[in-house]
């Protein structure tokens, strides 16, 4: 046929397909459209227009080896199939719910379409245009896709993996156009003499069926030469006879199973051999049934069939005409060849058998292994899995649980349907019907899993996939061909085969399984075990009811010390040479062998961490991870022998203790080494200090770059030229800090150059510390000094600079920053527990600002009182006083007010009564106006008063602040420490004399003692003082010498007592001033004292008292309420 009209039969096909495609969005329609543009011979520029298939199979097969080209397509084949799907969705006329984007991070993108290049061009085709994040969507001013682009981009999608398909499995009708891009490719020749050929009359001829011819057996090749496995043909093991998997073209393209190729490659002279895997093309089975292998070919519709299936698929009219040949059966494998013999029990078993059949042991288990026994426990009985149903079963049982099937039995073929008439003999006229699924049914192609709902697999969560094999093509679900004898039965269907049943079971008991194994995983997930840690373990326990964490737990480690010991014996085994294999490292190590005494298992040298690498790896198979373990500590050795490793002792000793990681062992191979090099480095010889008089100035410049990182080699020579100054105090670290911050030498000197006010030394900048409040500095020593004394013994109020006393503690917001700051300077030049102590003042400094905190009376302690009961208990000492009188808490205390309380005590208590006014003025002692701590003193002495606890500085008189400097108040000049105390404040009245001060209250009608009371000392003062002896402050009495008619008191606390009266009951001293005083009190208060004309002295003080009495008396003085 002309190029021409193969395009133009190409051009009518793809119109066509096209068409149906962008109508329905369903690929089984197209998909006999879909075989025919494969099967055209065309070349690939003109049968692809919108896809550049010779570049992208470039891509993707470039530079490879056959095996990997092969491997390659089939991942071509896959994700074709995705772009596919991708394309249909578009064309679907019901279109998935987010069709607009394809996300990157899908798992099933990821790993196919992803995996490929030029799976995003595909994409960018059907309109994917627009780049996002997170993967490719539509442009937002599409709203449609475009169904007839889409249409004809997804045919070329699905043709390209059809002919791709084909050329995996050697199919294909054309590979001349594929050359170019696979050199390895050969024209298959047409098999013509090796089939007949059926022509369409013979197949309208009567009811006799169709018999195809086999092939005639490929011709030997020539003599001496061994026949060289083919694509085609199933070889045998060149040693023990069973299906070969390897071909190793440097052994004359010899063919071996497993199990032969590793005992024939583990000598050293075949060690280095690279082998290939033989393709499996020859275990193809039929394209519609999927059970029976392939025995005819049609090079018509390119489909390869089983005998019963061909029958039924050319049945149809319009495939009656196809050429078809029948292929040469692949030969089946002989038996065992040559039997091996149990180590342990002498038992003869065939070649193929890997276990012992009478005490199950490994067919590589010898003697050695077997006389460690004692302490090697031995495996339990592996299970078997099913090869009709895939369920997994115990090790003991013969039958399989669910379809009954003997262990050893082979997977069975399709049970031919019965026929209504004919003879039983007759079994050519039989036809073999292929089982089909119902229309709502399609098998996920991942986990094999037969779903009922659409789009989504039940079992595995991804999404459906059309494939070949899958499922059974609409287009080949037919009634099957009818005889004579059976037209009368035509319109009857076929009864369901009875292995459905059976069918159904099986997949209910996978999706149990399934979901089971899964819930395992996700609870192995919260311990976490990995997922292949579960799997394995469910290999060797599955059969049992034992939690899969717990046998890893329990049992996991004892089989990992079995597999050790086992591949400890197979290694020595190898060593001495009692099998005849010796997978030798290295010639060294066989050196050391011959020079070392007999080794025994102790000395092989295996970890729990490679066993159980292997273990995983072998998915719990206890055999393989022995032959893994030792494959893997065979290149792990290599590797380090490759490094200059050559003592095979220390090396197996590392990999030991490196749990058989590479890079640990060599760290650990590498310390001993190095170690002569750390020796002259670090101890025995030192690096000398750097110099500045050095006459090498280079050299000195050199290595404080290296060990300084200056930043230029100038500042190097700058810090050299300063340490030769004279009279140079600084040391190097000092000198190189300042001259990273400047190269100005004359700046460098006076950051050199500092000195601390505290010591009066001399430091650098770098070593000077300073407060935010102020611009003072002082040396490190100095300053971590003054704020631990500061913290220690004195109050919180006292932390301020050292030099200037800066800031001003009187000012609340000031404060606070100032605090804020200090925080942060103290946490590195504080010790820990000092620091603490600190923070607890700072603490008990915020507190004080809230109203409700209250100082106990009983002990040193502060809460936060949220009652407005008079009784409080401290939550310290537990101990109760008054919130008002601030006095230890009595019964008779309550419903009675403070005042009355006094009252009553001094009528009835005779221990108050005995201490007489020395405890009414210790009662009344000194309150703390701004932290209402309370004292329990006198007033005489110092009216000027700093309380302990706030450092707030007050006149116990009035209670009035102190000002260190100039205060706020209007017309006050006065510079320096002062008060403003109103004419009642005992600052005015101590000095009058006892009978003046008695005067006045006579004046007032206010009663007052001159007698003591009952029972109390009369000779000395008993009013408590608080006194400094020895630079301490201890309360102690008076002690001074009493007076008569002063109450058993001294001259100033009697004063002091006499004070308090006119200040409780509110008497205005000015009643007892003279003419002097009273001018002066005036000035004072700022009353006009101008004489008026003719105005009498009387007149005169009557007005000056008037004036004076409407200046209201002290604010803040105590009074009686």
């Amino acid at each position: 046929m002309s190029s021409s009209s193969l395009s133009v039969q190409m051009d009518e096909v793809r119109r066509r397909a096209q068409s149906v495609l962008s109508s329905s969005g369903v690929a089984q329609d197209v998909k006999a459209d879909v075989q025919t543009m494969a099967s055209i011979a065309l070349p690939l520029s003109e049968k692809y227009r919108h896809l550049t298939a010779e570049e992208m199979l470039r891509e993707n097969t470039a530079s490879r080896s056959k095996q990997e080209v092969l491997e390659s397509l089939s991942r071509l084949v896959k994700a074709l199939g995705i772009l596919e799907k991708y394309g249909c969705n578009l064309t679907f006329p019901a279109r998935p719910k987010y069709w607009r984007s394809v996300k990157h991070n899908n798992p099933v993108f990821r790993t196919t379409v992803d995996a490929i290049k030029g799976g995003r061009r595909v994409l960018f085709l059907y309109g994917y245009t627009n780049q996002q994040i997170d993967g490719l969507s539509f442009p937002d001013e599409v709203g449609q896709p475009d169904s007839e682009k889409v249409a004809a981009v997804t045919l070329e999608v699905m043709t390209l993996r059809t002919e791709v398909d084909m050329i995996v499995k050697g199919t294909h009708p054309h590979l001349e156009h594929f050359k170019d891009i696979f050199p390895f490719l050969e024209q298959q020749e047409a098999v013509v003499n090796d089939s007949v050929v059926i022509p369409p009359a013979e197949e309208q001829q009567g009811d006799n069926p169709q018999v195809l011819s086999p092939s005639p057996k490929p011709a030997p090749g020539p003599v001496g030469q061994p026949l060289k496995p083919s694509a085609g043909s199933l070889a045998a093991c060149n040693l023990c006879g069973s299906p070969s998997s390897l071909v190793c073209p440097s052994c004359d393209s010899r063919a071996f199973c497993d199990a032969c190729d590793g005992l024939f490659h583990r000598h050293p002279s075949r060690a280095a051999h690279k082998r290939d895997k033989i393709q499996k093309s020859q275990l193809e089975t039929c394209g519609i049934c999927g059970v029976s292998t392939v025995q005819s070919q049609c090079s018509t519709c390119v489909q390869r069939l089983c005998l019963n299936c061909d029958k039924l698929f050319h049945s149809h009219p319009d495939r009656k005409g196809h050429n078809r040949s029948v292929l040469a059966a692949a030969k089946t494998a002989s038996l065992s060849l040559s039997p091996w013999a149990c180590a342990h029990c002498t038992t003869v078993n065939e070649m193929r058998a890997v276990l012992c059949s009478t005490c199950e042991r490994p067919r590589l288990s010898t003697a050695a292994s077997t006389a460690q026994e004692s302490s090697v426990p031995t495996s339990p009985n592996t299970e078997w899995q099913c090869k009709s149903c895939t369920v997994m079963n115990q090790g003991s049982s013969i039958l399989c649980e669910v379809c009954e099937r003997p262990r050893l039995a082979t997977r069975p073929p399709v049970a031919p349907a019965p026929s209504s008439s004919g003879s039983q003999s007759d079994v050519n006229t039989k036809v073999c019907l292929p089982v089909t699924l119902l229309p709502a049914q399609w098998t996920c192609q991942f986990c094999t899993y037969v779903n009922t709902k659409p789009t989504v697999c039940e079992m595995c969560s991804l999404p459906c996939k059309d494939s070949p094999g899958d499922s059974v093509p609409q287009s080949l679900q037919q009634p099957p061909s009818v005889t004579k004898d059976q037209t009368q039965a035509a319109a009857v269907k076929p009864t369901a085969s009875p292995g459905v049943n059976l069918e159904l079971k099986r997949q209910q008991m996978m999706r149990e399984d399934g979901l089971s194994l899964i819930h395992q995983i996700r609870e192995a997930e919260k311990q976490d075990v990995s997922p292949e840690e579960v799997y394995a373990a469910l290999c060797v326990c599955g059969g049992s009811n034992v939690n899969p964490c717990d046998w890893l737990t329990s049992e996991l480690p004892h089989l990992l010390d079995e597999i050790c010991a086992m591949a400890a014996s197979v290694q020595l085994n190898c060593k001495t040479g009692d099998s005849g294999i010796q997978p030798v490292v290295d010639r060294d190590r066989e050196e050391s062998a011959e020079s070392e005494p007999s080794a025994t298992v102790e000395d092989v040298k295996l970890s729990r961490a490679e066993a159980k690498l292997a273990w995983l790896a072998a998915g719990g198979d206890t055999d393989r991870a022995v032959t893994q373990l030792l494959r893997d500590r065979q290149a792990k050795m290599r590797e380090l022998h490759s490094l200059g490793f050559r003592d095979v002792t220390q090396c197996e000793e590392a990999l030991r203790l490196s749990g058989g990681e590479v890079k640990g062992a060599l760290s650990l191979l590498q310390r001993p080494l190095l170690e002569p090099f750390h020796q002259r480095i670090w101890t025995t010889q030192l690096e000398p200090p750097i110099d500045p008089k050095n006459p090498d100035k280079q050299r000195m410049c050199r290595r404080l770059l290296a060990l300084y990182d200056l930043p230029s080699w100038g500042r190097c020579e700058l810090v050299l030229a300063l340490l030769q100054e004279p009279d140079v105090t600084y040391s190097l670290e000092d000198v190189v800090q300042a001259v990273k911050e400047s190269h100005d030498k004359d700046f460098i000197r006076r950051l050199l150059k500092n000195e601390c006010p505290c010591c009066l030394c001399i430091f650098p900048r770098c070593k000077m510390q300073s407060l935010t409040s102020c611009q003072c500095s002082v040396c490190h020593e100095c300053f971590g000094q003054h704020f631990t004394v500061a913290v220690r013994d004195k109050h919180i109020r006292d932390m301020v600079c050292p030099v200037c006393g800066e800031p001003d503690i009187n000012d609340p917001e000031q404060l606070d920053s100032y605090f804020s700051t200090l925080d942060i300077q103290l946490r590195d030049c504080l010790e820990p527990e000092v620091y603490e102590l600190f923070h607890k003042k700072l603490t008990e400094h915020a507190l004080m600002k809230d109203p409700k905190f209250l100082w106990c009376c009983h002990c040193i302690s502060g809460f936060i009182n949220d009652g407005d009961q008079l009784k409080v208990t401290c939550p310290s000492c537990r101990k109760s006083f008054c919130t008002q009188c601030k006095k230890p808490w009595e019964p008779q205390h309550q419903n009675l007010s403070c005042e009355q309380f006094q009252q009553w005590k001094r009528e009835n208590d005779p221990e108050y009564q005995r201490q007489g006014l020395a405890g009414y003025l210790r009662d009344n002692g000194i309150t703390c106006p701004h932290c209402r701590f309370q004292y329990d003193l006198t007033k005489g002495g110092c009216m000027h008063f700093s309380c302990s606890q706030c450092r707030y500085q007050f006149c116990i008189g009035c209670n009035n602040p102190y000002h260190k400097t100039g205060c706020t108040k209007p017309q006050c000049s006065i510079p320096g420490l002062h008060a403003h105390h109103p004419r009642d404040c005992r600052f005015y009245l101590r000095d009058w004399e006892p009978p003046r001060l008695q005067a006045l209250l006579q004046r007032s009608g206010v009663e007052f003692n001159t007698d003591p009371s009952t029972g109390t000392q009369t000779d000395t003062c008993g009013v408590m003082e608080q006194k400094d002896e020895a630079g301490q402050h201890s309360d102690s009495p008076c002690g001074l010498k009493t007076q008569p008619g002063q109450a058993g008191l001294c001259e100033r606390h009697y004063r002091e007592y006499l004070v308090s009266l006119i200040n409780a009951h509110s008497v205005d001293p000015a009643l007892q001033y003279d003419a002097v005083e009273l001018v002066r009190a005036c000035e004072r208060y700022q009353v006009d004292v101008q004489r008026g004309e003719g105005e009498d002295d009387n007149a005169y003080h009557a007005r000056l008292l008037q004036k004076l009495g409407e200046v209201p008396l002290g604010e803040k003085v105590l009074r009686n309420k």
